[in-house]
């Protein structure tokens, strides 16, 4: 699998449900969220103005998709809302490897890219590191229409959470062969 098959694989409308542990505190947190992912082209003005905050070459991107979510949080049920726009950028040399790009709401930060690399067994591994935190999260499909997502954020002050999250599409399926490779990948 690549990065375009794994955006292509992704677009639709899912349901989420995440499970949180804050180690630090021994507390865990339930999250669900209604998930709308939408593949871009490339030249898609906001895919542009995300490799410009980054300082690449629009040229060099390979795909790109903005991701939309609505949620509550269990213990404050307030509305979490919002939206991002992620651009890839694949290296070169290893077309399994490359840098994901993440929209900035915050000017003030300087961007930083995460890092993805797809292993064995189909599943996207990105890792993001900064000054103050480290993350590494494992996206795979169980089938075509079951994601799963585990994480591990770990702030440099020993702050630590894990989390695992399950996706059920809820529409826009992706095109049939390419969900036919999914599912014949899942069960190899």
């Amino acid at each position: 699998m690549n990065i375009e098959e794994f955006f292509q694989l992704s677009a639709g409308k899912w349901f989420s449900h995440r499970t949180s542990q804050h180690l630090a505190f021994n507390q865990s947190e339930n999250t669900k969220s209604d998930i709308i992912i939408e593949t871009l082209a490339v030249d898609d003005p906001e895919a542009i103005k995300i490799c410009q905050q980054y300082e690449i070459n629009p040229n060099s991107a390979s795909c790109a998709a903005k991701i939309t979510w609505n949620g509550t949080m269990e213990k404050d049920q307030g509305k979490h809302s919002g939206s991002t726009v992620l651009v890839s950028v694949t290296d070169a040399d290893n077309p399994a490897e490359g840098k994901l790009l993440r929209e900035m709401v915050d000017a003030d930060k300087i961007p930083v890219a995460g890092h993805y690399k797809f292993d064995s067994d189909g599943a996207l591994i990105l890792t993001i590191e900064d000054e103050t935190m480290w993350s590494e999260e494992r996206l795979w499909f169980a089938s075509p229409n079951l994601r799963m997502r585990v994480n591990v954020l770990k702030s440099f002050g020993e702050f630590s959470i894990t989390s695992f999250t399950s996706e059920i599409r809820m529409g826009g399926f992706p095109p049939a062969a390419k969900a036919s490779e999914a599912a014949n990948s899942v069960s190899n």
